[in-house]
């Protein structure tokens, strides 16, 4: 890994990421040049656990841990520290992007975002780190400072025409409650937009946005560990990243709508149009039911 380092811009906190981020990448690198030996359990449909994942979330927690010894953790495979009276957070996904990595397909990061408690029941994602071993691209934000890749500052897209953009999502699994909103959305979507795209990694996904690759994202029903580092990575490259809802909470709902300025109130319009119809048919079958 040849890459482009990031500069002295870097403060302590995501030093100690990035470092740590490599660290497990490296290991990752090696998992995934030997994918087909990997031993394999399934955690539900299209979602799945190998021994790469839990070794590169042990390799974060023992390089995060021993350089802040102080800070809880909520990470993808085991879970939220059982402190509840934390300061600051690892909001940690060791490989986001799991099923492209077991079938070879080299679009998977590593995602940590650094959390700041701010009241009782709030908190704030203050920076984070979206490391693709595989392409040695290092995304990174901080809040107040830009978000940057490797030593590039970001921007988002300076796109204005829906039939000009290219949106990424995520296609909900078999079992995943919103397939219906997220196949209302699309169909409303598609003959609006130059594209679709559905690469499997929602790390990747925001990280893209900020760069400018994409004009927007969407997905409903994520976890916190898929997103924080990405949420601050859009916004301060520019970007918008809220709930479908005006006043709803994207990193406690798990529903987000990210774009650049001029596109995502449009894209937040579909993806509410989308969820309103589908709630509306459901009322309508209930009410039928009843009768």
């Amino acid at each position: 890994m040849s890459g482009a380092q990031p500069s002295a811009r870097l403060s302590p906190a995501l030093t100690v990421v990035v470092n740590a981020a490599r660290k497990a990448g490296r290991r990752l690198l090696r998992d995934f040049g030997e994918v087909e030996n990997l031993q394999v359990s399934s955690k539900g449909p299209g979602d799945f656990v190998s021994q790469a994942d839990l070794r590169a979330e042990e390799t974060l927690r023992e390089e995060l841990r021993r350089a802040r010894p102080g800070f809880a953790f909520l990470m993808e495979e085991s879970g939220e520290s059982p402190e509840t009276d934390w300061e600051w957070r690892w909001v940690v996904d060791p490989l986001d992007g799991t099923t492209n990595f077991l079938h070879g397909i080299p679009h998977w990061a590593i995602s940590v975002g650094i959390e700041r408690r701010t009241g009782p029941t709030t908190s704030e994602i203050m920076a984070g780190v979206i490391y693709n071993p595989a392409s040695d691209e290092l995304f990174w934000a901080e809040k107040g400072r830009g978000a940057f890749l490797n030593d590039k500052r970001l921007r988002v897209s300076g796109r204005r025409d829906m039939n000009a953009a290219l949106f990424a999502t995520g296609i909900p699994f078999a079992k995943v409650r919103q397939r219906a909103e997220f196949s209302t959305t699309l169909a409303r979507l598609m003959p609006q937009v130059a594209g679709v795209r559905r690469f499997g990694s929602a790390a990747l996904d925001l990280a893209w946005v900020a760069a400018g690759r994409y004009e927007g994202y969407w997905e409903l029903g994520l976890n916190r560990w898929d997103m924080a580092a990405g949420m601050i990575m859009v916004k301060e490259a520019g970007g918008y990243v809220t709930a479908p809802s005006e006043d709803g909470d994207p990193y406690a709902s798990g529903d987000v709508v990210a774009g650049n300025p001029h596109l995502h109130g449009k894209l937040r319009e579909a993806v509410v149009e989308g969820i309103s119809f589908v709630a509306g048919r459901r009322a309508e079958a209930a009410a039928g039911s009843d009768g």
